[in-house]
């Protein structure tokens, strides 16, 4: 049989080798630490579990869900934004429920770049972003982001011919994987440039609810003029620790909107109706448990900052994201120290370079792990340090 071309033109993703390392270890009796990916291991709230319990005996949530979600979901979306960020959003326009924010992120490609179009990447970044942009026929130009301009991509950077090709802009922030954030005033620099080039701008937010020391992350939809260029992906995966439920939702532009529900419409048969109901619970309830958690992941991230440092690894403490972003030592290259510490002590840390060149001399630690494991972790890497130093 012939395939595609597209399926011979796909790289691995970056974590399935990370996988396969960690599996080997494992088979050969090694006690394998990972900070590789960023997924939580806290479980859901109970309030939201009790929620899934109850929805699942209901005869209702057994059927083919709506592709744009629960009417209440999206009132509890709107009604979200306005508590959180002081944005008005129009539930029935300007919302939309996802499987999870990388269904919508994936799609959203679909109905922005046509063959030869330019999708603007952030370099290192998330895959996907880039992934899609191929599947719907663009080409890809990477945007670095570099430590001396914060871990922000410089506009002015970008040539003006490949500014009037291009199509959408992607923008994350709180970052992954630098941990970067962004203020109000880079926000709307974006939506300037965005509108000046007719781009759409989509800002995939999920770790604004994941943050420390008192910072409060904000929302594109804040900025002057976002919501005429473009759209945010948020997810109840990082805020509520509901990764394997896959619900997200996509909030702005309403042309975006509903571009985004007419491809999700012939692609998907929408959400879970027994998961819908778990966010609403999630939205319209207590947040208490956002702080209880965000308190266990900063004294994760003071342990494992601390013992990067006594390594020889250059970091700032993370004001936000399930992320540290260190600077290996000069005598190493992102790869080679992570293959030294998983073969040396059973330590994994993702190399930068697996989210794009630009990430090459940088490792990402998740601090999803379990807190005595971190607390392991870190030991280990400073007796190894003690022994390579």
């Amino acid at each position: 049989m012939r395939l595609s071309k597209r399926i011979a033109n796909i790289p691995p993703y970056p974590f399935v080798e990370i996988t396969r390392k960690i599996n080997q270890k494992r088979s050969e009796g090694v006690d394998v630490i990972t900070f590789a990916i960023g997924d939580p291991d806290i479980p859901t709230p109970e309030h939201i579990m009790r929620t899934m319990h109850d929805a699942a005996d209901d005869p209702a949530n057994h059927r083919y869900p709506e592709s744009d979600g629960l009417p209440e979901l999206r009132k509890s979306i709107a009604g979200w934004y306005q508590r959180r960020f002081g944005v008005t959003l129009d539930p029935d326009k300007e919302v939309l429920p996802l499987i999870g924010s990388k269904e919508g992120i994936a799609n959203i490609a679909y109905c922005l770049i046509d063959p030869g179009d330019v999708g603007l990447v952030p370099d290192p970044g998330y895959p996907v972003y880039s992934m899609g942009t191929m599947f719907a026929g663009g080409e890809t130009h990477y945007m670095p982001l570099k430590e001396e301009n914060d871990f922000l991509p410089d506009f002015s950077a970008i040539p003006e011919d490949v500014a009037r090709r291009a199509k959408v802009l992607w923008l994350n922030y709180p970052n992954a994987p630098t941990a970067a954030v962004a203020d109000i005033t880079f926000f709307e620099e974006a939506a300037r440039f965005a509108k000046q080039y007719d781009i759409a701008i989509c800002h995939d937010a999920p770790y604004t609810e994941v943050a420390y020391d008192g910072y409060k992350p904000i929302s594109f939809m804040q900025a002057e003029g976002a919501r005429d260029v473009g759209i945010e992906f948020h997810s109840l995966s990082k805020s509520f620790n509901m990764t394997g439920w896959r619900i997200g939702m996509a909030v702005g532009n309403p042309t975006l909107i509903d571009a985004l529900f007419r491809i999700k419409s012939n692609v998907d048969s929408g959400i879970n109706q027994a998961v819908q109901r778990m966010a609403i619970t999630a939205l319209d309830g207590p947040q208490d448990c956002i702080e209880e958690h965000n308190a266990i992941y900063q004294h994760r991230r003071d342990v494992l900052v601390k013992a990067l440092r006594a390594c020889g690894l250059r970091v700032n403490d993370p004001k936000a994201s399930l992320y540290v972003w260190a600077k290996v030592p000069a005598n190493f290259t992102a790869t080679e120290l992570a293959a030294r510490l998983i073969d040396d002590i059973g330590v994994v840390v993702t190399p930068g370079n697996a989210f794009g060149p630009s990430g090459e001399g940088f490792v990402r630690l998740s601090i999803t792990t379990p807190t005595e494991r971190v607390e392991e972790g870190a030991r280990r890497m400073l007796e190894w340090a003690k022994k390579n130093t």
